[in-house]
């Protein structure tokens, strides 16, 4: 299951995002209400939404100022990543995209088709406000 936010323009530098993102703490600021929990540690974090189960991601890859990849740590879920991908439009503008990509049964992926782009796009929205 492959899905994708809105591209969202964002007023900070491409350097400034990445930073962000870098930092898995600051995802907690870009989670959507529905957020029953959230901790973080260094290098990944574990939320809940509402109804949902609990998902650790870990930061997998880095390309500076241009892409963060946080991937599922957990044997209970197939794998899946979370990418957030940043192009600079100038020295103090960016546009970010998020992409969710998961080896997901037909069955799971039509359950969580539509819970999993509310949640991307919610966090391209999120972003979009910082």
């Amino acid at each position: 299951m492959n899905l994708q936010s809105p591209k969202k323009n964002v007023n900070k530098s491409a350097k400034e995002l990445f930073d962000l993102f870098s930092n898995v703490q600051n995802f907690e600021k870009l989670m959507p209400s529905t957020v029953e929990k959230f901790e973080a540690d260094q290098d990944s974090f574990v939320f809940a939404l509402k109804g949902m189960p609990e998902i650790r991601l870990v930061l997998k890859e880095k390309e500076p100022n241009s892409k963060i990849v946080l991937g599922a740590a957990s044997s209970k879920l197939p794998p899946f990543n979370l990418t957030a991908r940043i192009n600079e439009i100038n020295n103090v503008q960016s546009e970010v995209q998020f992409f969710f990509d998961g080896d997901f049964n037909p069955m799971i992926s039509m359950m969580l088709k539509g819970p999993l782009t509310k949640f991307i796009d919610s966090l391209s929205e999120s972003v979009e406000s910082l």
